[in-house]
């Protein structure tokens, strides 16, 4: 039997893919999002501990261990090897003496799944060149993962396959039914008229020419010229139509790609590279072209592909046989080279995926490459990621050009056999030279709906990749479930209590970032939140806004677990500053009332006069709507801190969080904003994270936190007087002493 590949769908996807091969292996499903999920994925990829520990839970038995060569023969298959250092594939068969000097017999060939190049065989040198990574006591060896199945496996209920929906992209068609059914109206009236010419030719050429009557000639010439502006204007009507069609598909596509996109957690992203989801993107326009082009036009071709093969056999059946063998020759040969092409096109999202965030990382980074002097070492990346590129274009217009010279000599062939043929008939007197003329038309004319299809069935293949992609990103669960019901009010009690609460980040033996923390952020207070970098302040604050779901204990607002509240609306009742907040390419006043299409005027100047940023206003040409950010003036860390707590107080929320929120700031803006935010903070419920000790030495309420454990609390009195972490956390910034 055939071992079943799978490919990766994205560039850090081998790990997991190859356990659900290994899993497929052994008669079970499991979806690559539940075992990326299990394995700790993050935008690193994955660990061969993560790909252990996940295996162990759908039930396998794992060893992870490094041999030899003689060792690995002896070992059960399939197993999981680390390859090149860098990736993860599946050893399922080895062909050739498996004992102890199996490894050591040069004519072993090795089968390798590779979740990134499909099903590969490699002689003893490719295979040991690949795998081989290091030497222990004085031994090559190679990494491996052996996974033996245990009865649990046979008792998990696996998922559903993750088949390919068809019928969501079709209803973007039906969407447009009217512009369809006129679409096929104008393409059924334009073959109906190209039909008309086959016979038009003939009756020229043994009517008008035979009979010498020039007057016959002159009707079916003003004939054949009505054909042709009445075909000519059914072609421009048709492209106009395709044109919104295509238009409105492809907005509609990408539009609900973003929707799904904004729906998800927060944890998605930080397991995708940027590259990795722009070329989802990108691969919208291959749907799009597959459903107005390539769908549309086929079925008119097939029409007309049956309307002329009947005229055709009509003509001469003979003609018609060699035209049906050599059409079946010339699709047999083209289809042959499918599998090759769906290789070719996982390795070009790859690599188009690692090129966009490269470029990507190439403009955001420049000032840090410029610092660095670090400019030729930066570009030599780049440049090595263009030169596999390069290769891949290479192979790839190898396959092509291999393809379109067995097809060219499959179809001149077909066309000269029945040129030979015709004129023979001709010649023999069993066909007029007219019909001979028709007979090469129609020739002409089936041949293009056989390309068509070709290239249909190549549309097609590239749509089905590029809608394994779609869907993957589809059947993600939303933040907000639509069979979940939310409640979209705060209870009368907005304390917030954390109840045991624990958190390690996605990744094989991570250690927690937060270790078991209990406290309650009374209503209405200021509660800071202090200690070492590293110490789980931030993830903290994380866990609040719902950016990631703990792994262990309860997070309340009065009596209501926080899971039951709405997510948006949760958010909505959070004014937020974060250490990474975002500047947008937009005006000020836009990046303020980020919410709102037209900023509340008198919320706006509130807001502004809190955060002091009249300064910076004043000083700008248009003033509020000064266009800053990417694509805009420059701003300090500063001035930017403080857009940022002007958009937290132009909300008017009920919570503020504060994620060192004036670290950028200078000593006299940070006393003015800190005295202007004392009286908006009245009332409500303040989370403030810093290590600058004068933004949290007036909370009701300090929390020391140490390796993600809760050391301290009090007010900044009660814990200077009790000299433990925090004093000496501020001794040295207020200048307290010994």
């Amino acid at each position: 039997m055939k071992f079943k590949i799978f490919k990766q769908l994205d560039s850090m996807d081998c790990g997991p893919t190859c356990l659900r091969m290994v899993a497929r292996h052994y008669g079970k499903n499991f979806s690559l999002q539940r075992l990326r999920e299990i394995s700790g994925i993050n935008k690193e990829g994955v660990s061969l501990l993560g790909i252990s520990e996940a295996a162990e839970k759908i039930g396998f038995r794992t060893i992870g261990s490094k041999v030899n060569l003689t060792q690995l023969a002896e070992m059960e298959l399939p197993m999981i090897l680390h390859w090149n250092q860098n990736h993860f594939v599946v050893l399922y068969k080895v062909k050739g003496t498996r004992n102890k000097v199996a490894g050591k017999n040069k004519s072993t060939s090795y089968y390798i799944a590779d979740p990134a190049k499909g099903l590969i065989t490699f002689n003893h040198d490719e295979f040991v060149k690949g795998w081989l990574s290091g030497y222990q006591n004085g031994e090559s060896k190679g990494i491996v993962l052996t996974l033996l199945p245990t009865p649990d496996l046979y008792g998990q209920d696996g998922d559903k396959g993750e088949g390919l929906n068809w019928g969501y992209l079709l209803r973007y068609l039906y969407r447009y039914k009217s512009l369809v059914i006129q679409l096929f109206a104008g393409l059924g009236v334009g073959s109906l008229l190209q039909l008309i010419v086959p016979f038009l030719t003939q009756s020229i050429v043994d009517i008008g020419i035979n009979t010498r009557n020039i007057n016959f000639v002159y009707i079916i010439l003003i004939a054949q010229t009505m054909l042709f502006f009445g075909r000519m204007s059914v072609d421009f009507i048709r492209s106009w139509i395709l044109l919104h069609i295509s238009t409105r598909i492809n907005i509609s596509i990408l539009t609900d790609f973003l929707i799904k996109l904004m729906k998800l957690p927060m944890s998605f992203f930080d397991t995708k590279m940027t590259g990795d989801i722009m070329q989802r993107m990108s691969d919208q326009g291959r749907i799009q072209s597959f459903l107005t082009g390539s769908t549309l036009s086929i079925i008119f071709s097939m029409f007309n592909l049956i309307v002329f093969a009947g005229v055709l056999a009509y003509y001469n059946l003979n003609v018609f046989l060699i035209f049906l063998i050599s059409s079946v020759l010339y699709s047999l040969w083209v289809i042959a080279f499918l599998n090759k092409r769906r290789e070719l096109d996982f390795k070009r999202f790859d690599l188009s995926s690692k090129n966009q965030s490269s470029i990507v990382q190439l403009i955001g980074g420049m000032q840090e490459i410029k610092l660095n002097n670090c400019e030729q070492q930066k570009r030599w990346e780049w440049e090595r990621l263009q030169a596999g590129l390069f290769k891949f274009s290479v192979k790839s217009l190898s396959l092509g050009q291999i393809q379109q010279t067995g097809a060219f000599f499959i179809n001149e062939g077909k066309n000269i056999l029945i040129t030979f043929i015709v004129a023979k008939s001709v010649i023999d007197g069993n066909l007029t030279l007219g019909g001979m003329m028709a007979i090469q038309y129609i020739v002409g004319q089936v041949n293009s709906p056989i390309e068509q299809l070709l290239g249909f069935i190549q549309s097609l293949q590239d749509a089905k990749i590029s809608l394994e992609r779609l869907n993957e990103i589809h059947q993600i669960e939303d933040e907000e479930p639509i069979n979940r019901t939310f409640l979209m009010e705060l209870p009368a009690n907005k304390d917030i209590s954390l109840n045991n609460l624990r958190f390690t980040y996605p990744g094989s033996g991570n250690e927690p970032v937060l270790k078991g923390i209990d406290l309650v952020i009374p209503e209405g207070k200021t509660t800071a939140i202090v200690g070492m970098s590293g110490s789980g302040k931030t993830t903290l604050l994380k866990l609040l806004l719902r950016f990631y779901i703990p792994q262990k204990g309860d997070i309340k607002v009065g009596a209501t677990h926080i899971d039951q509240i709405g997510y948006r609306y949760w958010r909505g009742q959070c004014g937020i500053v974060m250490q990474d907040g975002f500047i947008f390419s937009d005006s000020i006043a836009k990046n303020i009332a980020v919410g709102d299409e037209y900023p509340d005027t008198a919320r706006l100047q509130h807001a502004i006069k809190i955060a002091n940023i009249n300064d910076l206003i004043d000083d700008l040409p248009l003033g509020l709507h000064t266009k800053i950010g990417a694509e805009g003036n420059g701003i300090s860390a500063g001035q930017k801190q403080r857009i940022l707590i002007a958009r937290a107080v132009y909300k008017n929320p009920e919570y503020i969080f504060f994620d060192e929120a004036t670290n950028s700031l200078d000593a006299n803006n940070e006393m003015v904003i800190m005295d202007n935010l004392e009286s908006f903070f009245k009332g409500k419920t303040v989370i403030v994270v810093a290590h600058r000790l004068s933004t949290v030495k007036n909370a009701h309420n300090i929390v020391v936190l140490d390796k993600g454990v809760i050391i301290e609390q009090g007010t900044h009195a009660e814990l200077t007087k009790s000299k433990g972490e925090y004093y000496n956390l501020v001794k040295n910034q207020l200048e307290l002493g010994s």
